[in-house]
């Protein structure tokens, strides 16, 4: 793939495998299950599919991407037992863009990996509870153009790494991802190969699910050490990325990412991974947990045995707890590893908590639920049980504002005092004292 140019400012200015997640305590249940739509399946019938749309980016920049195909020559596939096959990864860089760049906005997903997402063995069905072929998950677009040239004016761009919940693609918070990058961040998205529940990588190759050997665990203790594994492998995937962004910042991006600003957000699992990532390596310097718990845990609730290192020993420096108020609660007092970890850490902290939302109120479901179920495509078990009852405009902009303050606050040195306490601008966000 060509270099990305940097511009020139111008003058003028139901029976199926599913597996449940609840913050990162995963269980999985393992029934008959339908083989996976194909892509070309899926394009003769998507015409008559409910479709949605993700909501423009506000800030003052157009959204530009580049995809990178990534391989770890020093390290071995963890999911791949018995083979030579080398760690791969597939990552997304959003960023600033000059106008006047391509016209064709990207989609949300690749064609094979949305036919993927949306059958019996993607997370549309596992995760979220969506009948298999019932969406044309291909036709939603994001806000971003590839390989777009990079805007000048934007200076020196903070950097913001993202990873999905268990079981997500790294597509699965485009909304927020185009946001950060229309407000002049560089958002790297990165695909845990082999346990999002697909990866299309060059040539249209799909690598799909394989956290699970041969059935998912059931034992506590067989959970706790998968989650273990999980969390492991992706703080390695990150620190891979991070060392490779030096050189990716010299070769496509013209050394306008500015590596010493770099932060990172997670939801779920993810979050676990940002707050990890922080605690085992200092490039991080801030972080957002999105309702994602810091323990290991293999039963049905929480109970505080089975701390991560970041829980037991803190932070230097500053996270954000976002917490729903779904399963559980969202406070830091109730949650037995954000309790561990507002104790023990040393860093600028705060916890707030989305009234009305569930454990997918964080990612892109959020905006898109609402629109698929007014054309019946409903998840299993009702909208209100996966994405809450908050509004999901107001919802969108708290996620959007939070995390903008928060960057802007520890990566810009810009402080909106958004994050001072309760706010009237939004009063569905309950500020943990």
């Amino acid at each position: 793939m060509s270099a990305v140019p940097t511009a020139r400012p111008r003058t003028r200015t139901p029976g199926r495998r599913r597996v449940l997640v609840t913050g990162l305590a995963a269980s999985a249940l393992l029934a008959t299950g339908a083989a996976p739509s194909s892509a070309a399946g899926y394009r003769r019938t998507r015409a008559a599919l409910p479709t949605a749309r993700l909501p423009r980016p506000t800030g003052p920049f157009a959204v530009g991407c580049t995809v990178l195909h990534l391989v770890d020559p020093a390290r071995s596939d963890p999911w791949l037992a018995g083979t030579s096959a080398r760690r791969e990864l597939m990552v997304s860089v959003r960023y600033p863009a000059a106008p006047g760049g391509p016209a064709r906005r990207e989609p949300q997903m690749t064609a094979a990996a949305a036919a993927h997402f949306g059958g019996a063995e993607g997370a549309a069905a596992l995760n979220l509870g969506m009948a298999p072929g019932s969406v044309d998950w291909g036709a939603t677009l994001s806000h971003a153009r590839r390989d777009a040239p990079v805007a000048a004016r934007a200076g020196r761009l903070p950097v913001v790494l993202y990873s999905g919940g268990l079981g997500d693609p790294r597509t699965w918070n485009t909304a927020l991802v185009d946001e950060l990058a229309s407000h002049g961040y560089a958002v790297v998205t990165i695909d845990h190969t082999h346990e999002a529940t697909e990866v299309e990588f060059p040539g249209g190759r799909l690598a799909t699910m394989r956290i699970f050997d041969g059935s998912p665990p059931t034992d506590p203790d067989a959970i706790s050490a998968l989650l273990h594994k999980v969390v492991a492998v992706r703080v390695a995937d990150t620190r891979f990325v991070l060392d490779r962004l030096p050189e990716l910042n010299r070769t496509r991006f013209g050394d306008v990412l500015d590596l010493r600003r770099t932060g990172m957000f997670g939801h779920s699992a993810g979050g676990f991974t940002a707050a990890q990532t922080m605690h085992d390596d200092r490039r991080i310097r801030a972080g957002i947990n999105m309702d994602g718990q810091l323990d290991y845990v293999g039963g049905a609730l929480p109970d505080g045995s089975r701390l991560s290192t970041v829980a037991l020993e803190g932070l230097e420096g500053p996270l954000l707890l976002m917490g729903t108020a779904g399963e559980g609660s969202g406070d830091y007092r109730q949650q037995p590893s954000w309790a561990a970890f507002w104790t023990n850490t040393r860093g600028w902290k705060a916890n707030v908590t989305l009234t009305g939302s569930r454990h997918a109120s964080y990612t892109d479901a959020q905006v898109l639920l609402p629109q698929l179920a007014r054309q019946g495509a409903e998840p299993d078990g009702g909208l209100a049980a996966a994405v809450g009852t908050v509004r999901p405009e107001r919802a969108s902009a708290a996620s959007r504002a939070y995390a903008a303050s928060f960057f802007g606050r520890w990566l810009r040195g810009h402080d909106d005092h958004l994050l001072d306490g309760p706010s009237d601008r939004f009063p569905e966000m309950v500020f943990t004292p």
